[in-house]
């Protein structure tokens, strides 16, 4: 990065661009087609023609407020947004959009019950405006960076499908059984276990060495959010590493986990500790295979929620457990690779942050 000169004037974001306003386009008005249709959070459809004129920033207006989308191309931002093109800056686009990424506008919010950003409140944010050409080169330098950053994500996803052809080519579809493997009910394959929540208002309860797992932490790569002391566990029900954790109750119902040690979990899931007939990742990867069962069995009109009695009774197929085995090997070669490109992705993140800190401070 070249060193700040005098023409980096600072500048507030207001000066220098204006968020225009999206334009309700309702689902069904929507008539398909090549140009996409953003909302707060990225594209949700598609139509026939287009609201911006060329590349185009989103930004969340409503909902996801502050979140920053960015469109190659001429595309449809929904009223919950604002966008900025071609007609609405000088600078450039791909500058902006790296610099609106980290000028933390989701971390306005004027609006106290639908999170909403105030565009009065974003065009006071102050920046450092390098001249154009700098612009530039700075975009493309992150560019790079972010390319990296894609091309590890989109390698960790093709090893997430890769998991479940792997599953589907050793066991065949778990709905269909083509394989006609024996179908056993869950609670014959092991203890189903209802969790609970440790009462808040007893002291040494949470804080401790012990994940209490909840619906947000399943299906998630980060870290279990909170934990109970062994005196918190007492409380409730503890299931060993590789038990399999399902929500049975709620919005995420149908959502599925593994437990990555000795857990203990609240009463929205149901946990299936496995006997000796069902593998610890066989099992896990059944479950996945058997959400749109377990969501069309909790559905209702009001609070959707599968029973424990009803979610014992659910049937899956249980092949050899040689044949299992042999899936958790393959597998470990799979999370072998897996582990190297989070590592690869963690560096480039630590690049992207600093490069982005670096030239957005204007330092050499």
């Amino acid at each position: 990065m070249s060193a700040v000169t005098a023409k980096w004037a600072l500048t507030r974001l207001g000066d220098i661009c204006e968020f225009k306003y999206g334009k309700s386009l309702p689902e069904t008005a929507r008539a398909g087609g090549d140009i996409s249709v953003f909302g707060s959070n990225g594209i949700v459809g598609a139509h026939n023609s287009a609201l911006t004129e060329g590349p185009t920033i989103v930004i969340g207006r409503k909902g996801s407020h502050g979140e920053v989308n960015f469109s190659p191309a001429s595309c449809w931002p929904i009223d919950t947004t604002y966008y900025v093109d071609h007609s609405a800056t000088k600078a450039d686009i791909r500058w902006l959009f790296h610099r609106l990424c980290g000028a933390g506008l989701n971390q306005m919010n004027r609006a106290a019950a639908v999170p909403g950003l105030n565009r009065e409140d974003a065009y006071r944010v102050e920046i450092l405006l390098p001249p154009l050409e700098e612009q530039r080169r700075i975009a493309a330098i992150l560019d790079q960076a972010e390319t990296l950053r894609t091309q590890r994500r989109t390698a960790l996803a093709l090893l997430d499908s890769l998991t479940q052809s792997l599953f589907l080519d050793m066991f065949g579809d778990p709905a269909t059984n083509p394989r006609k493997w024996p179908v056993k009910r869950l609670k014959d394959l092991g203890q189903v276990i209802t969790g609970g929540t440790p009462p808040s208002s007893k002291e040494g309860m949470f804080d401790g060495p012990i994940p209490f797992i909840t619906p947000g932490d399943l299906e998630s790569e980060e870290p279990v959010r909170r934990s109970v002391t062994e005196a918190g566990a007492k409380e409730v029900n503890v299931v060993r590493a590789g038990a399999t954790l399902v929500c049975c109750i709620g919005a995420t119902i149908g959502k599925v986990g593994i437990a990555q040690k000795d857990s203990a979990f609240n009463q929205q899931l149901n946990a299936v500790v496995w006997g000796n007939h069902i593998s610890d990742n066989y099992g896990y990867e059944v479950m996945r295979f058997f959400k749109p069962t377990i969501i069309s069995w909790g559905a209702s009109t009001t609070l959707p929620i599968l029973k424990k009695s009803s979610f014992e009774q659910i049937e899956i197929p249980v092949p050899p457990v040689p044949l299992q085995e042999l899936f958790t090997d393959r597998l470990k070669h799979i999370s072998n690779l897996k582990g190297l490109h989070k590592s690869a992705l963690l560096g480039f993140d630590n690049l992207f942050n600093a490069l982005q800190s670096r030239a957005f401070a204007g330092e050499p």
